[in-house]
């Protein structure tokens, strides 16, 4: 049980420290996408699971971070490395949030448009997923929500049901249709090369929130985009 729990908290920390780290590197001008390929070229490390993005989901990480500090504190030690683990996940999964918010200054009004409902690809399973965070503060900011994913729409349904400020839409770009903005939230593989000059079309404003730096923040401003991604520069449209 013991190594159940350690295997998979290994993993959490691992991300969460590259979510922390990410979050450094805007501070002081680096690009963690530099760092990332610098760090997992030590096998030591390697490249396993220090992706950056907006924070982990699903059934077994959260579940079984809070299990092994659990268990640890009822055995009598306290484990604070564990916690903070779990504190610096939550943390991260409102980031997305806190740029939207920002660029907009208020987004009460606003329609977002949301790429990826699912915690990972591959799976329809929405629970501890960013996007509820994500979708949750937009709805008690005042704001409405287009969605889509490839697979975890009926998952959505069943969770928020019909909601005025929720559209699940049946592809990308009809999530996009009159949105102000794009939040992209899960690195399904059809979202790694969109069209980006029908983006641009469909939004009102180019701007895009990525949560798993899909992109190239050159290439983004290149185009014509505003950018924002984790623990990278975030750039608007060439002049």
């Amino acid at each position: 049980e013991l190594t159940k729990y350690a295997a998979n908290a290994m993993l959490a920390t691992k991300i969460s420290f590259m979510n922390e780290l990410a979050n450094v590197a805007e501070k002081v001008g680096a690009d963690i996408e530099q760092v990332r390929v610098g760090i997992g070229s030590d096998p030591r490390i390697g490249y396993h699971f220090i992706y950056p993005g907006c924070g982990y989901g699903g059934s077994c990480f959260p579940k079984d971070v809070k299990a092994l500090a659990f268990t640890a504190k009822d055995a009598g030690h306290k484990a604070p490395l564990l916690e903070a683990v779990e504190a610096v996940n939550e943390n991260q999964k409102r980031v997305l949030f806190a740029r939207i918010k920002a660029h907009f200054g208020d987004v009460k009004g606003k329609t977002i448009a949301v790429w990826g409902l699912a915690f990972k690809p591959r799976t329809d399973d929405m629970r501890e997923a960013t996007s509820r965070v994500l979708m949750e503060a937009l709805w008690e900011a005042g704001a409405r929500v287009q969605a889509y994913d490839p697979v975890a729409m009926h998952e959505t349904e069943k969770i928020y049901g019909k909601r005025a400020d929720l559209k699940l839409c049946a592809n990308g770009e009809e999530a996009l249709d009159g949105a102000d903005a794009l939040a992209l939230v899960t690195e399904w593989k059809e979202f790694r090369s969109p069209n980006f000059a029908r983006i641009a079309k469909l939004l009102k404003e180019p701007v895009i929130f990525d949560g798993r730096n899909l992109y190239e923040p050159d290439f983004m401003q290149n185009i014509g985009f505003t950018y924002y991604s984790i623990g990278r520069r975030t750039v608007k449209p060439a002049a």
